[in-house]
């Protein structure tokens, strides 16, 4: 398989710390003395009190210091602090890449740009796998050394199917199942199973243009706007917390075939950053919203 180019060659232990509590004095003082008492580097922050919900948000890379492992000293010092705080909290190890399965259907264009950011090291995850309903993209997952799992569907073996899916994901230790143009709802038992881990990409003329052919219905319609969301799944369909959405100008010269050229390319950015957000932990959920620390 393949190898990303490492972000760095430096082998001090990097880490990103995450967490979401009730908004309240003293939060980054406390979290900042913490990484300081442990020989920790500060190398980005960012924060956010919601002003509405009444949480603050905030994720911290740091680095440390001496050479010597730290991170499980952060996750107890997270820990404890967490119980006076009310944290919702997380500590991940920087150079551990998440795991992807992308699950695709016919249309390539996602899985060819995923596949181009990670091998040329743009994307920082590692693609574990390929899976889909029909057979057309197992030549793009083998040229890029990629497995590929070809698991077709009937509404008789729905079920059937899905727990293949995750069979797959627990096998291959996938973090992040990423549905790029997969033309399948997912059950709601699925989509619980996946909270948090699976993301996907959708043309934002929803709910506007539902059923087949939406570029083409819009085009009927002389739309003036044309654009993509990625989003978290839930069982609401297409209704998960947005993360990321791209959007492009079109006038009335625009045939149907040229607004889904366009459209391919709007999609193919938003689940790319989508994806890489995810994967450098800078997205926090704040109820059906997401807090994206760009």
């Amino acid at each position: 398989m393949v190898q990303p180019t490492p972000a760095t060659t430096d082998d001090r232990e990097r880490f990103i710390v995450t967490f979401a509590c009730p908004d309240q004095r003293g939060i980054v003082h406390r979290v900042s003395g913490l990484l300081a008492s442990l020989g920790c580097n500060i190398t980005e922050s960012q924060q956010y009190g919601d002003p509405y919900t009444k949480r603050f948000f905030m994720r911290v890379a740091a680095t440390a210091e001496e050479r010597s492992p730290v991170i499980d000293d952060v996750r107890a010092g997270m820990a404890s602090l967490a119980i006076d705080l009310g944290m919702v909290w997380d500590v991940h190890d920087a150079s551990v890449r998440d795991r992807v399965l992308v699950l695709v259907s016919k249309q390539g264009h996602c899985l060819n740009d995923l596949l181009f950011r990670w091998r040329s090291g743009a994307l920082p995850v590692e693609i574990v796998a390929v899976a889909s309903n029909h057979p057309d993209l197992e030549p793009l997952a083998r040229a890029n050394d990629v497995p590929f799992h070809h698991l077709p569907i009937t509404p008789e073996t729905r079920a059937e199917q899905e727990a293949q899916i995750l069979n797959l994901v627990h096998r291959a230790r996938v973090d992040l199942v990423v549905l790029a143009r997969y033309m399948q709802i997912l059950s709601d038992d699925m989509c619980k199973r996946l909270e948090g881990r699976a993301i996907n990409i959708h043309h934002s003329f929803l709910p506007g243009f539902k059923g087949a052919k939406p570029y083409h219905q819009a085009h009927e319609r002389g739309v003036k706007l044309i654009g993509a969301t990625a989003h978290y799944v839930t069982p609401d369909l297409d209704e998960g917390p947005i993360i990321e959405q791209e959007v492009a100008r079109v006038d009335h010269t625009h045939t149907p075939e040229q607004l889904i050229a366009v459209g391919r390319d709007l999609e193919n950015r938003a689940l790319a950053r989508a994806v890489q957000w995810h994967a450098e932990r800078r997205i926090l959920l704040n109820g059906a919203r997401t807090v994206v620390f760009r």
